[in-house]
């Protein structure tokens, strides 16, 4: 019985994990779309650059990590 409940919390520890993950992640990409917005309408095309290559970024992490959940597979990049 006791090797299931440290199962159940390590399953528990990891979703809970993922969940703080997303909302990082979720407030990060909102925070980066409101400064995006607020340099394009001041017109300062070095702070979009630099903001949409964050962006950019953010998304590839995302897109790596799904495709790793999916496949099992880690990639070597």
């Amino acid at each position: 019985m006791g090797k299931m409940n440290v199962t159940n919390d390590m399953m528990l520890s990891l979703f809970a994990e993922m969940v703080l993950d997303e909302a990082v992640r979720s407030y990060r990409e909102k925070r980066l779309y409101h400064e995006i917005d607020q340099a394009l309408a001041a017109g300062d095309e070095s702070s979009f650059l630099a903001l949409t290559t964050e962006l950019n970024l953010l998304r590839s992490q995302v897109k790596g990590s799904l495709h790793t959940q999916e496949t099992g597979q880690i990639e070597n990049k």
